[in-house]
């Protein structure tokens, strides 16, 4: 009898303000999650850039699927407007993984604290309902293979940041509103722009509503300013 197919699944950048949310889903046979450990993986948050890259690579090798999703920012925001929350953005995503692997066993990394109301809902966008779940809260740190996704998931991201600093010409940060150099590339956007933001940037996100609201409220005062009343 085949050993167990187990699949992990994290994701990096879902609450960031500008790039895409990242979803990985890697799937190992039962007894290579010990290789896994061996090999040091752990949330990936926890490690330095150099290190994700070079545990990537080894995970690679061990892994038997390893599936990425990039899910861009304007498809976020076209969800968000049709009532889909982020919660559901990531089910449905984590969803169609499941989907394409068909494992004996999924363990997920929760983005809720209600973790049976996100089970539900994921379990029900499912081909088969015979897979077994494990949804947790931090699931990240206490499963190798969830582990290896989330290593996997922040690595793919990054460089996707990287590549969109190369294109625009200036350093982003880490894409989160709580990052400096993020803000003041938001707020040059917004000035040079009238308030526009490009599709990068996640346009329904409350960080962005107020940088647009405050250069479009500047750009209408210097409109009244200057206006002139015929003689």
């Amino acid at each position: 009898m085949a050993e167990k197919l187990v699949l992990g699944i994290d994701e990096a950048g879902r609450g960031s303000v500008l790039g895409p949310m990242v979803l990985c889903g890697l799937a190992v046979r039962e007894s290579q999650q010990s290789q896994l450990k061996e090999l040091g993986v752990k949330d990936s948050k926890m490690l330095t850039p150099k290190r994700r890259e070079f545990l990537a690579k080894e995970i690679e090798k061990i892994a038997e699927h390893t599936i990425v999703f990039h899910v861009p920012p304007c498809k976020i925001d076209s969800d968000r407007a049709k009532g889909i929350n982020l919660n559901q953005i990531e089910a449905i995503r984590m969803a169609d993984i499941i989907n394409m692997v068909q494992p004996d066993k999924a363990i997920i990394d929760t983005p809720s604290y209600n973790s049976d109301k996100f089970e539900s809902f994921l379990r029900s966008k499912l081909d088969s309902k015979d897979v077994e779940l494990v949804c947790e809260n931090y699931a990240d740190k206490n499963w190798p293979v969830v582990s290896a996704a989330s290593i996997v998931a922040k690595v793919s991201r990054d460089d996707k940041i990287k590549k969109l600093e190369k294109k625009v010409g200036e350093p982003l940060g880490v894409g989160y509103p709580h990052d400096e150099l993020t803000i003041k590339h938001l707020e040059k956007l917004a000035r040079d722009n009238n308030g526009k933001m490009p599709d990068y940037v996640r346009k329904s996100w409350d960080t962005t509503e107020q940088i647009i609201k405050k250069y479009k409220q500047k750009g209408l005062k210097g409109f009244f300013g200057k206006k002139k009343e015929p003689c």
